[in-house]
């Protein structure tokens, strides 16, 4: 059974109303413990000397300092999740090894799965606000005549190979299955893969950056179609 963590977690956003939204937020899940609420890039450097935190909800456009100033200032970085009303960041933000990138205003569920990278990168599971912590999500497929339990979670992404697909796992072997991509895709949750090409479909919590062109999981890219360029950005929430 997965297990959880708690992460302190802090605000920063010069809009006390995208803040009092954020903390409703915060508030309803049990894996967040919120240690602090700044509203500039200044009070928060200072503030996270006396107040270490782990995650980090950051805007990006506030006063005098940005939030990309104020992460260029920080020695020791916590995890951020950029929190804006404007898209034109999100490449740049994951230069800076943004766990995700929301934008305004918050969807429960986009918010929630933004939450369960942060614990995935933490080593720890993710759990739903208002519910008992599930079994990993797993499905069964047949593979070398025998059937096979894939754990999503572990699931990377899916690669097209003619009447197989092969499935690129963490800290495992692919598995070749005989399957189309479309009755394959067909056993995924739609809210955590997206087909991104003909021959792709990837794992949206596994997704480290992306741009028009490609995606990288870890050290792999993975093409992007130009008519899967907006369902991208619309499914990680840039």
């Amino acid at each position: 059974m997965s297990q959880t963590t708690i992460l302190k977690c802090a605000i920063v956003d010069d809009s006390r109303l995208q803040r009092l939204a954020i903390v409703k937020l915060i508030e309803g899940h049990p894996a967040l413990d919120l240690v602090a609420e700044w509203n500039n890039a200044i009070e928060t450097k200072n503030g996270l000397l006396d107040t270490p935190v782990d995650l980090l909800f950051l805007d990006i456009e506030m006063p005098i300092l940005t939030g990309f100033d104020l992460l260029d200032d920080l020695e020791h970085k916590p995890k951020i999740i950029f929190v804006t009303g404007k898209t034109k960041y999100a490449f740049k933000a994951f230069d800076y090894d943004a766990v995700d990138y929301l934008r305004k205003p918050l969807k429960k569920e986009r918010f929630y799965a933004a939450v369960d990278k942060a614990l995935a990168s933490s080593g720890a599971g993710s759990i739903t606000a208002g519910q008992v912590i599930p079994e990993e999500e797993f499905i069964f497929v047949k593979s070398n005549l025998k059937k096979r339990k894939i754990y999503l979670n572990n699931l990377k992404y899916v690669e097209a190979l003619g009447d197989y697909v092969k499935l690129i796992m963490d800290n495992s072997d692919p598995v070749i299955v005989l399957a189309t991509m479309k009755s394959f895709e067909a056993q995924l949750p739609e809210d955590r893969f997206l087909r991104v090409h003909k021959s792709y479909i990837v794992n949206l919590q596994k997704v480290e950056r992306f741009n028009s062109r490609n995606i990288e999981i870890e050290n792999d890219q993975i093409p992007v179609s130009r008519h899967k360029k907006s369902a991208l950005s619309e499914a990680l929430g840039a």
